[in-house]
């Protein structure tokens, strides 16, 4: 449901990789922690992190205030239902690329240790049941928003966008922001326009968070021949995209303050902002040089960066 991505994770020296571990070495059962911790990480939930960092903030501020507790339970179990829905059906789409990737090939699929047929079902359960919750318990609207995120996660972007252009990132961050007007549509019924101004903080956010994980993983992305921005473009433009989509954010965030927020919520914007174009203008500077570029102090900090700024946006809800 989501471009954004997981955090990579390093596995303690000796340690089992998640889901690596199907049956008992010496009666041959199935492990069921194993197994469940296989099916868990096909939902990626890393990834489900984030996504409830900005839903609970945008329904809190569509409410004015704090929504009902059940409410807000409900489109996060839905919405956690959803982004682990479309995480799943995409590691089965990807099954073939990612058994070509360091990074991904000890995920459930390539590792043999879930089926991609039962992965495929796992993945279709999910997304009915998210999907009925949301039209049973919220409205039409936000119902009809997750699941035209998983669609578009999944058949859009995974299937299509992301194996043959370069521009897979831009378009595939549709799905990243959609929380955002997910969680405003189930307080609201409606989407004003500063549930779009949010949308676009996250949609323009996507693209630097996500290219500087593509500059860290490049030989892998051209391994298994995925056309990432990093792989085909010059560094001169993948430079100008990852600072022109920095300031994006940063304007997007502003462009949110005068439609009813605090100046809480503004100073934060500016800020956290301006420190986030720093950084992406850091990283910029030393790949044009020929420095290390260490892209992921970018990918840590813009995680950081979403989270106070939507710890704001609740804060300024409140007061």
């Amino acid at each position: 449901m989501s471009m954004i991505t997981e955090r990579p994770v390093s596995n303690p020296a000796g340690s089992s990789p998640v889901g690596t571990v199907a049956e008992a070495p010496a009666t041959g059962r199935r492990d069921v922690r194993a197994v469940v911790a296989a099916y868990v990480a096909l939902t990626k939930p890393r990834i489900v992190e984030l996504l409830l960092v900005t839903t609970v903030p945008a329904m809190m501020l569509a409410d004015g205030g704090m929504p009902s507790l059940w409410l807000v339970a409900v489109v996060l179990v839905g919405g956690s239902l959803a982004a682990g829905a479309a995480s799943v059906l995409n590691c089965y789409i990807d099954r073939d690329i990612d058994q070509l990737m360091r990074r991904t090939k000890r995920r459930p699929l390539p590792a043999h240790t879930v089926s991609p047929r039962n992965a495929l079902v796992f993945g279709l359960v999910l997304a009915a049941v998210s999907v009925a919750l949301m039209a049973a318990t919220t409205n039409w609207l936000a119902a009809g928003l997750t699941l035209a995120a998983i669609a578009y996660y999944d058949l859009v972007y995974t299937l299509w966008l992301k194996r043959t252009t370069a521009a897979n990132t831009f378009w595939g961050g549709v799905c990243g922001a959609a929380p955002v007007l997910i969680g405003w549509a189930a307080v609201t019924g409606s989407l004003s326009p500063a549930a779009w101004g949010l949308f676009a903080v996250v949609f323009f956010w996507q693209m630097p968070h996500f290219y500087a994980l593509a500059i860290k993983y490049k030989d892998d992305y051209a391994r298994a021949g995925i056309p990432m921005l990093p792989v085909v473009a010059s560094v001169r433009r993948v430079n100008a995209e990852i600072i022109g989509f920095s300031w994006l954010t940063l304007l997007s965030s502003l462009a949110v303050w005068p439609l009813g927020m605090s100046p809480i919520y503004g100073v934060t914007a500016l800020v956290v902002g301006g420190i986030f174009v720093v950084e992406a203008h850091k990283l910029c500077r030393r790949a044009a040089r020929g420095e290390a570029v260490k892209p992921m102090r970018l990918f840590h900090w813009s995680t950081t960066y979403l989270t106070i700024l939507f710890a704001a946006v609740a804060l300024d809800a409140l007061i």
